[in-house]
């Protein structure tokens, strides 16, 4: 048996594990996965030739009359489900899809971003990204309509937050899951929370962000029945009117040889040509990477001005209003943190896209021209104009026809997401603009 197979089984072992969980995502970067008996005798023909499913049946991947693909455990991906009872412990390994004749699967996200990885490796390169997906925990209503579960504000302590329990209990078991905690608080809206993990490469990362939403939907599901309440999270970027949306702001930075190669001890504020250059290629593409990074019709309910929605397409030091910003750590902690992602994308495809964008600027030595450091929420159009500032999409309508004309993610995607993805968007805003909302009954019922 290969050694590595090996180790995995001796530790599955030991924790007793009876399921084993095989997960990988859709199109939309949400969770599917197969459950199997834990087999140790079995293991090493599952990590060496994994097991068929039906991939007709998950939105993206391929047609009833080429159904067959086959699903293989990253082994490294090994995490036992802290939420998921003893008795019937269950563990998870994320998988890759690959088509019967053993290539990787072209309409796989975290093939398309695995892809990306290692083209820039080839150039010794590594993408690091630290994400900062925020989340309301919801409760509901007389009505069963959804309200958030207290009136708390940016940074409020008890009795005002009444996240502080569920914070604490996400936090020991993201942590059980290897996460590598590094604040959690009460964010800006009622209800609205965050818990920031360590970066890491983007691979990592982007399987840690689908872990993260998936334990925390779990646990805070878990605690409510406990309790008899009827609490859930949600990582809706707008679910409720008047109030700031939930935003995943994404730190990123590129190192080459141990070094971050953002960072320049000798230039005025820092930072390196590299790093200038890869802020511009994400501005010149972001209108286009909208529709990736904010990829459904209730995105668009948060990028508007106000709320603190990033919306200018700008970069800035220190300055919160611009699309991009340049925290002030310096050294290896150099980086930029792009605004505008929420927590409805695929990470795979939104890493994919920005780390695209970037490069580009990086080959194409783009100049992001002078940063920003004006408050843009106070800015009239006008003057907004004459500092030649524009806005982001302001619709999924506007995002992927943006999207569909840009070469760049169209190489970057592989045509078989990129034309899967479009036409995904395109139903999307076809269903949405045919409803009729309460809104509308209230206000023109009378005409």
């Amino acid at each position: 048996m290969d050694e590595k197979i090996e180790k995995i089984t001796k530790r599955m072992k030991a924790d007793n594990i009876k399921f084993i969980r095989l997960q990988f995502v859709d199109l939309h970067g949400i969770p599917k996965n197969v459950s199997i008996p834990c087999k140790l005798g079995n293991l090493e023909d599952l990590f060496t030739n994994g097991i068929l499913f039906d991939g007709s049946s998950i939105a993206g991947f391929v047609g009833i009359n080429s159904s067959d693909l086959v699903l293989k455990p990253d082994i490294t991906t090994y995490s036992p489900l802290s939420w998921r009872p003893e008795e019937s412990a269950s563990c998870r390994f994320i998988c890759d899809v690959y088509t019967p004749d053993g290539k990787p699967f072209a309409g796989d996200p975290r093939s398309i971003l695995k892809k990306a990885l290692a083209e820039i490796k080839e150039e010794g390169y590594t993408y690091n990204i630290g994400p900062e997906p925020e989340f309301f925990i919801v409760d509901t209503d007389d009505e069963g309509l959804p309200i958030p579960h207290d009136n708390a504000n940016y940074f409020d302590v008890e009795p005002v937050d009444k996240g502080t329990d569920f914070r604490r209990e996400i936090t020991t078991n993201l942590e059980e899951l290897g996460f590598d905690v590094e604040a959690s608080h009460h964010e800006v809206g009622p209800g609205q929370n965050e818990i920031a993990f360590k970066f890491d490469d983007a691979l990592k990362t982007a399987d840690a962000v689908v872990t993260f939403k998936q334990a925390i939907k779990a646990i805070v599901a878990n605690m409510a029945d406990f309790d008899g309440l009827d609490y859930r999270v949600t990582f809706m970027p707008k679910p409720f009117f008047g109030e700031n949306g939930s935003g995943m702001h994404c730190h990123q930075s590129l190192f080459k040889d141990g070094e971050n190669i953002f960072y320049d001890e000798n230039s005025e504020d820092g930072l390196s040509q590299e790093a200038k250059w890869f802020i511009g290629g994400l501005i010149k593409h972001s209108a286009a990477l909208t529709a990736v990074t904010n990829p459904i019709v209730n995105s668009y309910k948060r990028l508007v001005p106000g709320y603190e929605a990033p919306v200018y397409i700008s970069y800035g030091t220190s300055n919160r209003s611009t699309l991009i910003r340049v925290p002030a750590a310096r050294g290896k902690a150099t980086r930029i943190e792009y605004r505008s992602p929420d927590p409805a994308c695929n990470p795979y495809l939104a890493f994919t896209v920005m780390l695209k964008a970037g490069m580009d600027g990086i080959k194409n030595k783009i100049d992001p021209g002078e940063p920003i450091e004006l408050n843009l929420y106070e800015l009239s159009e006008e003057e907004l104009e004459e500092h030649g500032i524009e806005l982001l999409p302001s619709s999924l309508w506007e995002a992927y026809h943006t999207f569909e004309e840009s070469e760049l993610l169209k190489e970057a995607l592989g045509e078989h997401i990129f034309n899967a993805f479009l036409e995904s968007k395109y139903e999307e805003w076809d269903e949405y603009r045919v409803q009729v909302f309460g809104y509308e009954q209230r206000k023109y019922l009378n005409i």
